[in-house]
């Protein structure tokens, strides 16, 4: 894929606002792959029973195992497998009927028994495949489909957390032996769009299976990109790794921002190194952290203390868990319901933009329930005017108080053309944000309604005419353009009530007679 060179440009992604760097077209093709760590929706950790409660107390989470007494030993948690298993089989994973945990040396002080227990030598499970729609409205035309293949998905423990400050380090053990699913995605990706993309897809589908909360405010999903260019048909490049990236739009500008950084590099004779890179999402740059020239030995052995983890298939119960029992529970995953909407007459692009905000998506579907209304018009009143009127105030579909029903009461009342569509947008207006009752009780005592009387609009039209001398001239000597000026007129004097088709052919006949 061709780079582009940068320049600044807003799009809206699920009705919110986002920011990405697109290139002009050089030479230069960019790689990049991720590795996501998935914090596992569990209560208790997986070798411990303590908590995983987030914001708890400082070191209040802690197990003697998350310590490291001498004499304690790892017990796994069945739900963390289940979990696993589960997300492994919606993305279409081979699930190891047998795997096992191993240990991964390394010292520091937020890892009491310096080691880490992850899956090395067979992970839980391999080779999946990730299909997910790519679209930013105002830079793609249209959308694309990519896919991106997962080498492997394991189960591993996190390690805690240090504070550091000029006099001394301190360590909170709260996240120590918290569950997470390392899921390992091939380099597979061209940009930093597709990667923030791709983790949105991630996160959607997490989220509708309850084995990942993916709120990365918290910690829950944490994002690894490997990042490489090269030339066309030369190897692929020397990559580095951007460490610990907090949100999806964090995503984007990291990778695209590595990616720019990287040509850069090239393009002026300097060579690229084999490090690891953090994200300052301050000064919208990549920093360098460490570099990678010598492989770090882990010293990886099998961990003693915790058998082989057996996957039971099909009838045979011999197994921590059923893979085919799980997978019956799989629910109706994002691209499921993107098909599902554009059968029921919406487009790809409404589809995308629905599933993308499970809030809108349930407004929607509760609307279009509610009453039989076009669900293409509904979808795009919803997405154009209520994204709009919440971007402009600064909320969010969660600070709605009115009853759903009433945003399918006010597509009914416009496309039944009982009010007009400005009217329609100051209607939506005041059910959210004053909150002012029912549209249609709204619309009666305000005198909303729409005026369709071929003689009142007549009469508007006949006072916007002499109202407006000039541009009657104007129009008349061949000045076409200013009609919709005289239109607005009438819209404006009617208080946005007249209908607006009718107007156009009454006023055209109106000055033709002139």
């Amino acid at each position: 894929m061709l780079i582009q060179t940068k320049y600044l440009t807003s799009f809206n992604m699920s009705g919110k606002r986002f920011y990405s760097q697109v290139f002009e077209k050089t030479q230069w093709q960019s790689v990049v792959g991720l590795e996501v760590h998935a914090q596992i929706n569990s209560h208790s950790k997986l070798f411990s029973g303590a908590s995983t409660k987030f914001s708890s107390p400082v070191n209040t989470n802690v197990a003697l195992f998350d310590c490291s007494m001498p004499g304690t030993l790892p017990v796994l948690n069945k739900r963390c497998v289940e979990a696993g298993v589960l997300t492994a089989l919606a993305l279409g994973c081979r699930v190891n009927p047998v795997s096992y945990f191993d240990r991964k040396h390394y010292f520091y002080a937020d890892l009491p028994m310096g080691y880490q227990i992850t899956q090395q030598r067979a992970p839980l499970a391999v080779e999946g495949e990730l299909k997910f729609q790519v679209y930013l409205p105002g830079i793609h035309k249209k959308p694309y489909q990519a896919k991106v293949k997962i080498k492997q998905i394991q189960l591993e423990q996190d390690s805690g957390k240090s504070l550091h400050d000029s006099d001394r380090s301190l360590v909170d053990l709260n996240r120590a032996g918290v569950p997470l699913m390392e899921l390992v995605f091939d380099p597979d990706l061209k940009n930093g769009e597709e990667a923030a993309a791709l983790v949105k897809e991630l996160a959607m589908i997490l989220q509708k299976l309850n084995t990942c909360t993916c709120k990365m405010e918290e910690g829950a999903l944490r994002v690894d990109a490997n990042v490489s260019i090269h030339k066309d048909g030369e190897p692929l490049g020397v990559r580095t790794e951007i460490k610990n990236i907090g949100s999806v739009r964090g995503v984007a500008a990291a990778v695209e921002s590595e990616i720019k950084r990287q040509i850069h590099v090239k393009n002026t004779g300097g060579i690229i190194t084999n490090e690891t890179r953090a994200w300052d999402a301050v000064n919208k740059t990549t920093v360098a952290m460490r570099d990678k020239e010598v492989a770090q030995d882990y010293r990886f052995m099998p961990e003693p203390n915790l058998p082989p983890l057996h996957i039971a298939m099909g009838p045979v119960e011999i197994g921590c868990v059923n893979a085919d029992r799980l997978k019956e529970n799989i629910p109706e995953l994002p691209e499921q319901t993107r098909a599902k909407l554009q059968d029921e007459g919406l487009t790809l692009e409404q589809s995308i933009i629905l599933v993308n905000d499970s809030s809108l998506l349930s407004m929607f579907e509760e609307a279009v329930n509610e009453r039989n209304i076009n669900k293409k018009v509904m979808a795009n009143f919803l997405i154009n005017e209520l994204n709009t009127l919440l971007n402009k105030n600064d909320m969010e579909t969660s600070n709605i108080k009115c009853p759903r029903y009433y945003f399918s009461e006010i597509v009914d009342l416009m496309e039944k053309k009982h009010i007009t569509r400005n009217t329609a947008k100051q209607l939506l207006e005041e059910v959210v944000l004053n909150n002012d009752g029912p549209p249609s009780k709204i619309v009666n005592e305000k005198n909303w309604m729409q005026i369709t009387n071929p003689e009142e609009l007549e009469y508007l039209c006949k006072q916007v005419i002499e109202e407006n001398e000039k541009a009657v001239k104007q129009y008349l000597g061949g000045k076409e353009k200013v009609f919709k000026a005289l239109l607005g007129a009438v819209a404006k004097k009617s208080k946005n009530r007249a209908d607006m088709p009718k107007c156009i052919v009454i006023l055209k006949s109106l000055l033709n007679k002139k």
